[in-house]
């Protein structure tokens, strides 16, 4: 029933009787909308909608609240992934330098002992070659030598056969035998 008076009272009002009458009158639109804004308060309390709404915003800030924990610890967790790969970085750099100085240090090792492996070859070969030499010439030398025996023998044969009377060439051997009896005995 109240709802129908209610309900024929904002039907009534029209915007005409606005400004007739005393405040309290349902002929005066200020208390008639004065009146529908308690009511309509009235029926937000009644159906709890300030707690709802407040529930809404509550739930709704607990969710942002969370969204910012999550985001603040994906940041952390970022960081420390940038931090993590920045040492990893460096380490790295510092490796591949120690790798490239302990390559060049391997490389100059190398080619001071291949100058000095070339050096010790190079002295090898000139030895070998200076032996070959002195072996070539000594072997010249005794044939020159062994030749010119052999010519001299021939020589001194020619001579002393030219020279020699046979008996004095029998009294040479005679005297060559003693001499040998007396050395072997």
């Amino acid at each position: 029933m109240r709802f129908a008076v209610f309900t024929a009272a904002l039907v009534a009002a029209s915007p005409a009787a606005a400004a007739s009458g005393p405040f309290f009158s349902l002929r005066n639109t200020d208390f008639i909308v004065l009146l529908a804004f308690l009511v309509f308060l009235a029926v937000l309390i009644y159906f709890k909608v300030p707690s709802i709404l407040a529930g809404l915003l509550d739930k709704r800030a607990e969710q942002i609240t969370s969204e910012l924990n999550e985001a603040k610890s994906l940041r952390e967790e970022a960081q420390a992934l940038l931090a993590s790969y920045e040492r990893k970085q460096k380490d790295v750099q510092a490796q591949a330098d120690r790798i490239v100085e302990a390559a060049k240090k391997e490389a100059s090792d190398a080619a001071a002992q291949a100058k000095v492996d070339l050096e010790a070859s190079i002295k090898r070969r000139l030895a070998a070659a200076e032996e070959q030499i002195a072996s070539a010439e000594a072997s010249a030398v005794k044939e020159v030598k062994d030749r010119a025996v052999t010519v001299a023998v021939a020589a001194a044969r020619e001579v002393i056969a030219s020279q020699i009377k046979a008996a004095d060439a029998n009294k040479m051997i005679d005297d060559a035998i003693a001499i040998v009896e007396q050395k072997l005995h």
